[in-house]
C-alpha cells in the first residue's frame, strides 16, 4: 500500500484506489459486455452468466500476482483468474486489455472526484462557520507580509473559502464532461466486435455506458484515452488544494506570533527538546501534501504529448503511482484541514495587541487621501508621510511607542493637528467594508454546503 494512503488518506479513498476495487469494475464491465453481447448473437447461456455473477466479488490479490509472473501481462492473469473462478471462457471476447483497464479507471476517478467534492462542500461549511464567527474581529492585514491596512479575521478566511468554490466549481464542470472511452478493441475502431456482430456491435458500448450511468463517449479514441485528460484532473485536485494550503500557510504564520493555535491534544509533544512548543504540525502537513500533489501533476504532465502512434503501456508505471497518490494526497489536505479547523483557537488579546501598536501605520492611507483634499501633491504628500513613517518605524523598533501622528502633526506644512489625526485611527468603517464582503462569501459558501446534508456533523479521519 501507498505511504500516503496508509498514513494519510481515508478508508472511503483507498477503498476507491485499492487492488481489489478495480478488479471488481473490470469483472463487472466484463459481465455487462458479456450480457449485451449475448443479446446480439454471442453463444453462452444465462446460467454462465451468473457463473461469473456469483464469483466476481471473490478477490484473491496473491493469486493473481502469482498468475502476472507467468504471463508478464496484468490484464491475462485477470482473465486467467476470473475464469477459473467461474468454471468458463466466455469473457474479453472482441476486447483488448485497454477496453477494461481505461474505463475501469475512468470509473475510479469519476468515483474519487465525487468524494473530493464532498468533502470540499464538508471544508466550505467548516471554514464559513468559523468566518461567521469571527467575521468583525479586526486584525492587521499584511501585504509582503509587512502591515498595511485594517481588515477582520472574517474577511481574510473568506478570500480563502471563495477559492475554494471557483476551485470546486471547475472540479465539478470536470466531473460531469469527463468521456469514457468505451469498448472499442485494439486500436480503437470497434474492427474486432464488428467482425463478431456486424452491424449490432454498438450495442456492446451502449450496454456498458448505461449500466455505469455514463453519458459521454469518446468517438475516435485510439487504444487509450488521451492522457492530457489525466492531466487535467490532477492539475484540478491541484488548484483545489490551493486554497487549503493558503489557509494552513496562514495558521501558521499567526502561530508564530501567538495569534492561533491548533492546541494540543491530550498526550501530544510539541518538541522533545523543547517542552513549551505548541506547533502547527497538522497544518505544515497540508503544505508538505500539496507539494507531493504538485509532485504527481509533474509526472502526469510528462505523459502529455508523448502518445506514440495508437498507444503502448510506457504511461502504466506513473499511471498506477501519479492517480492513486494524487487522490490520496488531496483526501488527505482536506480530511487534515477538516480536523485543524475543528480545534483551531484564536486569542483576541494577542490580535488586539497588534492592531493597536500598528494602528498609525494603518491609518497612513487615510491620511494620505485627507491631505490630498486638502490641496497636495499625492506624490508630494506620499513623499512626506513615507519620510515620517520611517523615522516612527525605527523609533517603534527600538521603544515600542508608535510616534507617528505626533511626527505628522509637528510638521508645519501638513496643517494636521493631533486631535484630527486621532480621528483616522477609528476603522469601524473598515471593518465594516470587510464585514460586508465576508458575509456575502460566507452565506454563498453555507448554501453550497446545504447539499451535503451532514456536513457540519462531518468527522474527519483520526490519523496521526
Amino acid at each position: 500500500m501507498s505511504i500516503l494512503a496508509k498514513r494519510y488518506a481515508s478508508s472511503e479513498m483507498r477503498e476507491l484506489w485499492s487492488p481489489e476495487f478495480k478488479i471488481i469494475k473490470e469483472r463487472e464491465i466484463w459481465i455487462s459486455v458479456l450480457k449485451a453481447q449475448k443479446d446480439i448473437g454471442l453463444d453462452v447461456s444465462e446460467e454462465i452468466i451468473q457463473k461469473y455473477e456469483r464469483v466476481k466479488n471473490e478477490v484473491d490479490i496473491t493469486s493473481i500476482e502469482l498468475r502476472e509472473k507467468q504471463t508478464q501481462h496484468d490484464v491475462k492473469a485477470r482473465i486467467e483468474e476470473f475464469n477459473a473462478l467461474a468454471g468458463c471462457q466466455k469473457i474479453h471476447v472482441g476486447l483488448t486489455s485497454r477496453d477494461v483497464t481505461e474505463n475501469a479507471e475512468m470509473l475510479q476517478i469519476k468515483a474519487a472526484l465525487e468524494l473530493v467534492e464532498f468533502k470540499t462542500k464538508v471544508l466550505l461549511c467548516v471554514l464559513a462557520r468559523f468566518a461567521q464567527t469571527h467575521v468583525g474581529l479586526p486584525v492587521v492585514a499584511r501585504t509582503h507580509n509587512v502591515p498595511a491596512q485594517i481588515s477582520t479575521l472574517g474577511r481574510r478566511f473568506s478570500s480563502w473559502i471563495e477559492e475554494l468554490m471557483l476551485s470546486l466549481k471547475h472540479l465539478e464542470e470536470l466531473r460531469k464532461r469527463l468521456p469514457a472511452k468505451g469498448i472499442k478493441g485494439a486500436i480503437g475502431t470497434s474492427q474486432d466486435l464488428f467482425e463478431l456482430f456486424g452491424s449490432q456491435y454498438f450495442a456492446v458500448e451502449d450496454k456498458f455506458m448505461a449500466d455505469n450511468n455514463l453519458e459521454i463517449l469518446l468517438v475516435a479514441p485510439s487504444q487509450i484515452y488521451p492522457r492530457s485528460i489525466d492531466y487535467e484532473v490532477v492539475t484540478s485536485l491541484v488548484q483545489l488544494a490551493s486554497a487549503p494550503s493558503n489557509i494552513a500557510i496562514n495558521i501558521r504564520l499567526m502561530s508564530g506570533i501567538g495569534q492561533m493555535s491548533e492546541g494540543m491534544e491530550e498526550g501530544q509533544t510539541g518538541s522533545s527538546a523543547m517542552p513549551h512548543k505548541v506547533n502547527s504540525r497538522l497544518s505544515e502537513r497540508v503544505n508538505g501534501l500539496l507539494s507531493v500533489l504538485k509532485g504527481n501533476a509533474v509526472m502526469i504532465q510528462e505523459l502529455l504529448g508523448n502518445q506514440w502512434n495508437e498507444g503502448d503501456v510506457s504511461c502504466s508505471v506513473v499511471r498506477r503511482i501519479a492517480l492513486s497518490d494524487a487522490f490520496y494526497s488531496i483526501d488527505a489536505i482536506f480530511e487534515t484541514m477538516v480536523r485543524i479547523m475543528g480545534r483551531i483557537e484564536v486569542f483576541p488579546e494577542v490580535i488586539a495587541r497588534e492592531v493597536n501598536e500598528h494602528l498609525p501605520f494603518l491609518s497612513s492611507s487615510r491620511i494620505l487621501a485627507e491631505l490630498v483634499r486638502k490641496g497636495f501633491g499625492r506624490e508630494d504628500a506620499h513623499a512626506i508621510l513615507k519620510r515620517h513613517s520611517l523615522v516612527a518605524a525605527k523609533h517603534f523598533r527600538e521603544t515600542g511607542e508608535n510616534n507617528l501622528l505626533k511626527l505628522i502633526a509637528a510638521d508645519d506644512k501638513l496643517k494636521l493637528t493631533l486631535s484630527e489625526l486621532k480621528g483616522f485611527l477609528e476603522y469601524s468603517s473598515a471593518t465594516e467594508l470587510a464585514t460586508t464582503q465576508a458575509m456575502k462569501v460566507i452565506a454563498r459558501a453555507l448554501e453550497e454546503s446545504k447539499s451535503i446534508p451532514n456536513a457540519s456533523s462531518y468527522r474527519p479521519s483520526e490519523l496521526n
